[in-house]
């Protein structure tokens, strides 16, 4: 009789072991310890823009040996200039006030006592990302703050990349003192696939996935730990019929703006039937001069021919590429179940005069998200308010909308007696 080897993996799990006792300590560390921590981070990253940009130029020509895509190649491409938002970001995360401890009131309270409840550290998170080795450091600034350990997983093409970024922040980490295992990277040489991370449910506590749908949907398919899904491009528009060509024109400019990852980039464009064919005409060759490709639905393609036309699937996928599709729809009611139905659900937008529209597109529309008359452009690093953001979530589930540092943490409620109950 053969006996079968079964092939444990170790190493995930011990990775996965030490990241999580490393978070029961991380997690009960000073705000100012770990603000500290992250500014030394984004010092550490400052003073090896060389060895990581060496590093990253083995991965890229790597990738163009094995004819990996373009699109992939755009998002793992690092430059002095990416490396100094990301190294910008960290300074902010570090400068902004502990997320931690904030105390709440609980939603009741006991006789003889006092309850509430506090903002607190998730626990372990694993972060799995396709190229942008930049974001694992964003990443890392994120769980640091908040009281979180992380685990890195990278692609392939990016090995030599975060390799680096993790041995420089890792050193800076336990220069200021912090808990060794709080950043781990599962290096390429592990040999260990997505499932060996997203199974750890014993000492991970929340995975989230960047990058393409295809990638989000294998986390998600296989994960025994909660995911929070992230998702990218596939916003609609609707254009109503008393809304202004320029606005449209430049709303879908403006999202298109943010680089390498296009977050909430504009692809599919609704318009109402009886819009003018100047208009559309005069929109399709503004957008052309800007390098944008059009595609149209079958009726617009007959109208137009010039236009190429729109494949069933694509409707419910986004090009993450400077691609734009239009469609004919008969009306604002018709425009909202289009979009309940295809839209990656994140953010998505309507272009009208109307406040009784803009009011039934915002409550009608199944998104994280709406935009009335304004640009869903994405930024990291937004230039007003007190919040960093490291992508976009369209689920239901553990947090919707903008994940921030409080997307983080969760809450833990706080009974305090006097003994008498």
């Amino acid at each position: 009789m053969t006996v079968e080897v079964l092939d444990e993996r170790p190493e995930p799990i011990s990775i996965a072991q030490r990241a999580y006792q490393a978070s029961l300590k991380l997690g009960i560390t000073k705000g100012a310890d770990r603000s500290r921590a992250v500014l030394a981070m984004a010092r550490a990253l400052e003073r090896s823009f060389d060895d990581i940009l060496e590093a990253n130029t083995l991965d890229l020509e790597a990738s163009r040996e094995m004819a990996v895509p373009e699109l992939i190649l755009d998002w793992l491409k690092l430059t002095p200039t990416r490396l100094e938002t990301t190294v910008d970001i960290l300074q902010r995360l570090g400068e902004l006030s502990d997320p931690l401890r904030r105390v709440r009131n609980a939603d009741y309270q006991l006789e003889d006592s006092q309850s509430y409840s506090q903002l607190m550290p998730l626990g372990t998170i694993g972060f799995i990302y396709e190229a942008f080795p930049d974001l694992g450091a964003i990443a890392a600034g994120f769980c640091i703050k908040t009281g979180n350990s992380i685990i890195l997983k990278g692609s392939t093409e990016a090995s030599h990349s975060n390799e680096a970024i993790a041995s420089v922040l890792q050193t800076a980490l336990a220069e200021v003192g912090l808990p060794m295992g709080c950043l781990e990277l599962i290096a390429a040489e592990h040999g260990a696939s997505i499932r060996d991370l997203v199974t750890q449910d014993e000492y991970v506590n929340l995975v989230i996935p960047y990058g393409r749908s295809s990638l989000v949907q294998q986390v998600v398919r296989q994960s025994t730990c909660p995911v929070l899904k992230s998702a990218m491009g596939n916003s609609y528009l609707y254009w109503s019929l008393n809304a202004s060509l320029e606005m449209v024109r430049w709303m879908i400019l403006d999202s298109h703006q943010s680089e390498p990852d296009p977050v909430n980039a504009i692809e599919k464009v609704l318009i109402h039937r009886q819009a003018l064919p100047s208009s559309l005409a005069v929109l399709w060759n503004s957008l052309m001069e800007k390098g944008f490709e059009i595609k149209g639905d079958a009726e617009l393609v007959e109208a137009f021919p010039q236009l190429q036309l729109v494949k069933e699937n694509e409707w419910g996928n986004p090009y993450l590429t400077r691609t734009v599709a239009f469609k004919l729809v008969d009306s604002l009611e018709a425009a909202i179940a289009w979009i309940n139905q295809y839209s990656s659900g994140h953010a998505d937008c309507i272009v009208t005069e109307s406040y009784q529209e803009s009011r039934q597109f915002a409550l009608g529309v199944n998104s994280a998200s709406t935009y009335i008359n304004s640009s869903p452009r994405f930024s990291r690093n937004p230039s007003r308010g007190d919040s960093v953001f490291l992508g976009m979530s369209n689920q239901k589930g553990h947090r919707r909308g903008f994940i921030s540092l409080e997307t983080l943490t969760t809450v833990k409620h706080i009974v305090q007696g006097n003994g008498r109950f």
